[in-house]
Parts: C-alpha cells; sequence; structure tokens
C-alpha cells in the first residue's frame, strides 16, 4: 500500500465479483421500477385525448422518448436475464463486467428518456419555450449529477474503508 492510498479489502477475486454483483443488484432495484413505470407511462400517451396536441415535432421528441425508455428498460433489466442464462456457469466476472456497462448504459437512456418527458410535459402545459428551458434545465441536472460530481469524488481524497 503506497502513501495516500486506503487500505485494500481482504477478500478474494470471487468475494470482490461477489461484493461487486451484489451492489449493482442493489443499484438497479432502485431505477428499475421507476424506468418501468416511466416508460408504460408513455407508451399509454398516445391513446390519451390530449396527445393530438403534439405538433410534429414534439412527436418526434415523443418518439425518440419512447425510445429511449425502452432502451433504458431493456438494459436495466439486462442483468437479470444475463445472470438467469449464466447460472452456475461460473462466468461470475464476464456478468459483473457486462452488467456493468448495461447499467451505464441504461442510465444514460433514462436520462435521454426523463429530458425528453420533462420536454413534451413543458410544452403541453406552457409552450415550446418553456419545454427547452426546462429541457435544458434537466439535462444539466443530469450531466451534473450522474457524471460531474461522480467524476470529481473519483478523484478527490479516499477515505480508509470502516472497520
Amino acid at each position: 500500500m503506497g502513501p495516500g492510498q486506503p487500505p485494500r479489502r481482504h477478500e478474494t477475486e470471487t468475494e470482490r465479483l461477489d461484493r461487486n454483483w451484489a451492489s449493482l443488484l442493489q443499484e438497479l432495484r432502485v431505477v428499475q421500477t421507476g424506468v418501468q413505470l416511466l416508460t408504460g407511462f408513455l407508451l399509454t400517451l398516445p391513446f390519451q385525448q390530449r396527445f393530438d396536441i403534439l405538433d410534429d415535432g414534439m412527436q418526434v421528441v415523443y418518439l425518440v422518448t419512447v425510445c429511449a425508455a425502452v432502451g433504458s428498460t431493456v438494459l436495466l433489466i439486462a442483468p437479470v436475464a444475463m445472470h438467469r442464462l449464466l447460472f452456475r456457469r461460473h462466468r461470475l466476472a464476464v456478468l459483473v463486467a457486462a452488467a456493468h456497462r448495461c447499467a451505464y448504459a441504461g442510465l444514460l437512456l433514462l436520462a435521454v428518456a426523463l429530458t425528453g418527458m420533462t420536454v413534451i410535459i413543458f410544452d403541453a402545459v406552457a409552450g415550446l419555450w418553456a419545454a427547452v428551458v426546462a429541457g435544458g434545465c434537466a439535462l444539466v441536472l443530469f450531466v451534473m449529477f450522474w457524471w460531474l460530481l461522480p467524476i470529481s469524488m473519483r478523484t478527490g481524497p479516499q477515505q480508509a474503508p470502516a472497520p
């Protein structure tokens, strides 16, 4: 252990993979229900009476938003399917790596879907200018809290693991 580095955990590679898998599953549980509800909500919108108020541009935003929400749902649930197909095949390292990539991509698409939903709702309620501002604000928040803040935390001082 070098200067400025926290003490390492005393765990085997398998224990580390098990811990990483359990941590990833907890994170996915948090977002799966929300992304499923968002996707279900989006899929019902065209059948609502006021859907026809969306102009051609907003219908494109809607379709992109639906694609992003469906893609996010697929990617955030994919680790469960992977686990079922790889169960008892001693492929935990591959599973954790693939699930990690799916989670990143799923969160990116979720940010796109939530931004698109914000634009659509603000357009329907307050007009295009408000939609652009609200969508821009949503996008800035996602970039700040889902990307810049975690990146800044990676490069800051590390704390030692709890005993």
